[in-house]
């Protein structure tokens, strides 16, 4: 039978006349005050203090960390009619983009992404027509990333089945790709991605 012992550091004579009555076959004693009282089955008299020894220390603690993923953004170059996907400071992949034609320049400045749809509608600004998600004749294409508004007219990124446009000043402001590489775009950055706008000064 086992039991186990408290031991008090103010009172350890006491303590150890308590040990001395243990039968023998005492293994070991329970913790107590965060030391542990040691009893020797061979000299039931006799006590140890056990210290635990230390953990080993790690040779590179950043090895067991989580890996750091540092957020996207979206750099669009109006010289050079291209879309650059940035994790961090790396350059990811490159787009070529059609841009807002003169008269309906798109906008420089930093933005981010507000808006995400499938299949947008789209609604003629000149005549009200209303255009179906997902139809052919939609100059939206199936996807639309929108990343400036004043309250009443919006500007994103949209694909086009109009491929030759691609490259172009040939938009009313808006951002076409070509619809692959927009579903590659939509798949890849989330709501809140930034988004720099700008004439390349070199």
């Amino acid at each position: 039978m086992r039991k186990i012992i408290g031991f008090n550091p103010f009172n350890s004579t006491k303590n150890l006349n308590v040990g001395r009555r243990v039968a023998l076959g005492l293994q070991w004693t329970g913790i107590a005050s965060g030391l542990l009282l040691l009893v020797s089955p061979k000299l039931s008299t006799a006590t140890e203090l056990f210290t635990p020894p230390p953990l080993p220390r790690l040779s590179d603690p950043k090895a067991y960390l989580p890996p750091l993923i540092e957020p996207f953004r979206l750099d669009l170059n109006l010289t050079r009619r291209r879309v650059t996907l940035f994790r961090g400071n790396s350059p990811v992949k490159s787009y070529a983009v059609a841009i807002g034609k003169p008269g309906w320049e798109t906008p420089v400045g930093k933005y981010q992404i507000k808006t995400m749809y499938r299949n947008p509608v789209w609604i003629n600004p000149f005549t009200g027509e209303v255009i179906p998600g997902g139809s052919r004749d939609n100059p939206l294409g199936t996807k639309w990333m929108g990343f400036w508004t004043d309250g009443k007219n919006q500007i994103g990124f949209h694909g086009t089945f109009n491929r030759s446009s691609v490259g172009q000043p040939a938009s009313h402001g808006c951002v076409r790709m070509l619809e692959e590489d927009i579903g590659d775009l939509f798949k890849t950055v989330p709501l809140g991605t930034p988004v720099n706008v700008f004439w390349d000064k070199g």
